[in-house]
């Protein structure tokens, strides 16, 4: 394991410029020292440290032990806009300063690795967000696109991309920078048939040990009446409404009508809601009787989650159903009325490669459902294949690059675009996950989460709510336990929480609902 200390870093910026060098050695053992002339650690492999220049030039040096060489790179301090740097205000200097030692890091990384980061040295989740920052401060196309490469250093390729879908958000969503006085609804439904290696969403075995699926609804649908008499009472509207988990497919066709009745009966305006979505991602979990009950209420927004199309791949990452099983439960839910409906990939799953993917993409084509969201595996802590990874053999960064690159196109040429992008750590290659929809069938809920433009409600198992402040657009969250016993035991304290924070949001700010 490759030992790197780095010094004279304050201590606020260590977590970015962590996860910069580990964009470049992911299993690197670095640490952090405090002073910038102190004596270099006897047992680092790597020394990295910087200076700045009364002009206001960064500095970063590279010292590699083992063969006593020295690598630097440079990189000026930008100001923002027209703004002289000298004169920004603290923050905003103090931001610019971090994303200067970011620069001459990342730039010196990759003379030295020769690996290609395509994010430059953007390591946040949500790269689409920053675009959204900067039309709301007046900036031009031009503009943007040159601070993204100049400040940013991300390809022009990612960059296009980021320009594209943050224009078909706002062409989706007229009104996305003016919907923090409403909310929206996520309801976490904990349980799956079985648990994909892949996974560490809240997910238990529908007959396991972790509670009764019974006791988990009736808390569930205590939280949703409290939550909704909170909103009746002060008249608030909910934009989108999202069912997801685990699989909320999972329970019965009773149980879903009952939640469904529920739903309708305690949320305010639900003639208003703009976009209702069940996930039934598993499609061993669909039946006639279920879709007859989201007919009933109106539901035509769902997932439909084949991953991959190779059978082999579906039994080494867990999920005990077929490639014909999600062919066939998909034509079951179109000839039964759903017109909405998502499926997702998964790039680089163990054992595919190009090949894989490709035959994934023609199966596809013969079913075209009018969303496609392609995602890149990333390897989250606590799954089951990260804890094993020599059990799995995954692609490379340089042919999972490719998929991506395959998915753009083969989206483009029939009749997809573009328009929600999201990030997570330890992905293959540092790629991304984009969403894809025919004209007309992209997911609001997606966009409106993504952007963090909106208070989300989160209910449920392991459902975080995400408090966006109407006023200052401060961000904070809260989240439910992940485990249906739980979430039962806590359920009344964590709900009161809630109303808490939804008062201080929307009661107790001036110029808000009285």
């Amino acid at each position: 394991m490759q030992k790197i200390g780095v010094y004279g870093i304050e201590p606020a910026w260590e977590r970015s410029l962590d996860h910069l060098i580990r964009l470049f050695f992911a299993e690197a053992d670095v640490r952090f020292h405090p002073g910038r002339n102190e004596n270099l650690a006897e047992d680092s492999d790597l020394h990295i440290r910087w200076k700045i220049r009364e002009n206001d030039t960064v500095i970063c040096e590279l010292w590699d032990r083992s063969i006593e060489r020295t690598y630097s790179a440079m990189a000026d301090v930008i100001a923002s806009g027209a703004a002289d740097w000298q004169h920004e205000y603290a923050g905003l200097r103090t931001k610019n300063l971090r994303n200067a030692y970011c620069r001459a890091l990342f730039q010196i990384l990759t003379a030295y690795t020769g690996l290609t980061q395509p994010w430059g040295i953007l390591t946040g989740i949500r790269p689409t967000k920053l675009v959204h920052q900067m039309k709301l401060e007046g900036l031009k196309t031009a503009e943007i696109r040159r601070r993204l490469a100049e400040e940013y250093l991300v390809a022009k390729d990612k960059i296009e991309l980021l320009v594209k879908i943050a224009d078909k958000q706002i062409s989706v969503v007229p009104d996305l920078y003016d919907l923090k006085q409403d909310v929206s609804i996520y309801i976490g439904i904990p349980f799956c048939p079985t648990k994909c290696a892949y996974c560490t969403f809240p997910a238990y075995a529908i007959g396991g040990k972790q509670g009764s699926v019974d006791t988990f609804l009736a808390c569930l649908h205590w939280e949703m009446e409290q939550i909704g008499s909170w909103l009746q009472a002060h008249d608030m509207r909910i934009t989108t409404i999202y069912f997801g988990g685990g699989t909320p497919t999972s329970i019965s066709a009773r149980e879903m009508d009952e939640l469904y009745t529920l739903m309708r009966r305690v949320f305010p305006h639900m003639n208003e809601v703009r976009e209702i979505t069940v996930e039934a991602g598993r499609p061993d979990t669909i039946t006639p009787e279920k879709i007859n009950v989201l007919k009933k209420h109106g539901i035509d927004r769902i997932s439909i989650n084949p991953q991959t199309y190779i059978q082999e791949t579906l039994q080494a990452i867990g999920r005990h159903h077929t490639v014909e099983e999600t062919i066939e439960k998909f034509w079951l839910a179109r000839h039964m009325g759903m017109r909405n409906i998502n499926m997702d990939l998964i790039i680089g799953l163990p054992g595919e490669g190009m090949p894989g993917f490709c035959h994934s993409l023609a199966e596809t084509e013969k079913l075209m459902p009018e969303s496609l969201t392609v995602h890149t595996l990333s390897f989250k802590r606590a799954s089951e294949m990260t804890q094993n990874k020599e059990k799995y053999r995954v692609a490379g960064r340089d042919e999972a690059a490719a998929m991506v690159e395959k998915a753009y196109h083969w989206t483009a040429e029939h009749g997809y675009h573009p328009y929600y992008l999201y990030r997570q750590k330890n992905m293959l290659g540092n790629l991304e996950n984009v969403g894809y929809a025919l004209p007309g069938k992209e997911s609001i809920y997606n966009i409106i989460i993504m952007e963090e433009m909106q208070t989300i409600i989160g209910l449920g198992c392991g459902a975080s709510s995400k408090w966006v402040d109407p006023v200052s657009g401060k961000i904070s969250r809260h989240a439910n336990p992940k485990e249906p016993k739980a979430y039962a035991m806590t359920v009344k304290a964590h709900t009161g929480q809630k109303l808490a924070a939804l008062a201080e949001l929307f009661l107790n700010k001036k110029g808000l609902k009285n």
